[in-house]
């Protein structure tokens, strides 16, 4: 008994663009892994000042950002539909931004006013 697969207008058979395949998730794995590394490596060793050390763990978290974005949540940067949902994403990251930073801040300052 075979199934039919029924296709709206606009979906494809293939669900290979929406999800990685194991090639991408390896990849995204070993860089992960690499960019782990890197900034435990430069802790751990403490010969490098004090000023190269944040700004390698800084560099590595940002470039590892992009590479669970790239490989594990499959975002694509430039495509139409990849810009909507970059821009959603981005959006997202903003408001929890937003909302953990004012919240510490708020506790901050709270703190700082029953000192007195």
């Amino acid at each position: 008994m075979s199934q039919s697969h029924s296709t709206t207008p606009g979906q494809t058979e293939s669900h290979s663009a929406d999800h990685g395949d194991v090639k991408s998730y390896i990849i995204g794995f070993v860089l992960s892994v690499i960019l782990t590394v890197i900034p435990f490596w430069a802790v751990m060793e403490g010969d490098l000042a004090k000023s190269t050390t944040v700004w390698t763990i800084v560099v590595a978290a940002i470039v590892q950002i992009w590479v669970h974005l790239k490989f594990f949540l499959h975002l694509n940067f430039i495509t139409e539909d990849g810009r909507a949902s970059t821009f959603s994403f981005l959006f997202s990251a903003l408001v929890i931004v937003m909302v953990v930073g004012l919240s510490v801040w708020i506790i901050y300052e709270s703190n700082a006013m029953m000192m007195y």
